[in-house]
């Protein structure tokens, strides 16, 4: 066997380096002076006599070579990561996991997709669990997959991210909503279907650019709608639909966000000319993630789950 010259301080300082783009700001992060980081990336530089940033002034810019090792350290750093936890406890590997979901999925559709995952353990199996869940937008939750900060992801939206595998999972309708005394609401109420010189007049809700629902709306609306002449912009499915109640717009929304509203009467399916608007869910993994127990578990409860909604 060779004898290895790298060593995984070496692999944590430069991922360090490459995340803040300086030693000085490296080095307050993993607890080295800025000469100790300066003189570690030179180093490792000098082991695998490649350059692996650009030089500007101050700035350490990551050039091909360092883009390239970029993703291994993070899966080296991630798998020591793990034997670590697992030499504090025996039962960490099969019994920690750290779950990404889009906006929508980790409101209304995760918390029961890990109750069967939990109910699925073994018995005393739950009094080691450590989990972390993130909720966040499509981009968000695919760059933390991505950089090893999760283990597993949920996404309404497709993903462009070559590092990730990205298996089709659930499939969410998307359904155009107003409040219950708009003009929109009463003509469908009346069976009229609004046709789309009327939805272009309309003053749209919209989620920001880089969450899913973004994504889905704009692939669905903009093909018919060519834009959104009048539009307002919100954080969060939950403020669209509080603003559609107010009467402030229309929406177009995932039927798992407004069902409820729907049947309390606080919102109305508009009827449209639009064809139906089915959206593709995704999950995602990296592609040089180490399965573990857990992850393996929770993707088969994740897979169940899918198989049981067609």
């Amino acid at each position: 066997m060779d004898v290895l010259r790298l060593t995984l301080r070496q692999l944590q300082i430069f991922v360090a380096v490459a995340r803040s783009g300086s030693t000085t700001a490296a080095s307050a992060e993993i607890a080295l002076s800025q000469s100790a980081t300066s003189s570690a990336v030179n180093e490792l530089e000098r082991l695998l006599s490649l350059r692996l940033f650009d030089r500007a002034g101050k700035r350490l810019l990551l050039n091909d070579n360092g883009r390239a090792l970029l993703p291994r350290a993070l899966a080296l750093l991630d798998g020591a990561a793990g034997i670590e936890q697992m030499s504090r406890d025996g039962s960490a590997q099969a019994q920690s996991l750290r779950i990404g979901a889009s906006t929508t999925i980790g409101n209304y559709v995760l918390p029961k997709l890990l109750a069967g995952f939990m109910g699925a353990q073994q018995p005393g199996s739950a009094a080691a669990w450590r989990s972390k869940v993130v909720i966040g937008n499509t981009a968000a939750i695919c760059d933390a997959v991505t950089a090893f900060e999760l283990d597993v992801g949920l996404i309404e939206g497709p993903s462009h991210q070559p590092e990730l595998v990205i298996t089709p999972w659930l499939q969410d309708e998307m359904v155009v909503v107003a409040a219950p005394d708009s003009a929109l609401a009463q003509s469908s109420r009346a069976g009229d279907r609004i046709p789309l010189r009327t939805l272009r007049e309309a003053v749209w809700l919209v989620r920001e650019t880089g969450s899913g629902t973004r994504e889905a709306t704009d692939q669905s609306l903009l093909p018919h709608l060519r834009s959104y002449r009048r539009s307002i912009e919100l954080g969060s499915s939950e403020a669209i639909q509080r603003a559609a109640q107010e009467g402030l717009g229309v929406a177009c929304l995932s039927a798992w966000v407004v069902n409820d509203a729907l049947e309390a009467g606080r919102l109305c399916r508009v009827s449209t000319t639009l064809p139906r608007q089915l959206r593709q869910c995704h999950l995602v993994v990296h592609r040089e993630k180490q399965s573990t127990p857990a992850l393996l578990a929770f993707i088969a409860q994740a897979d169940a789950t899918a198989g049981a909604a067609r």
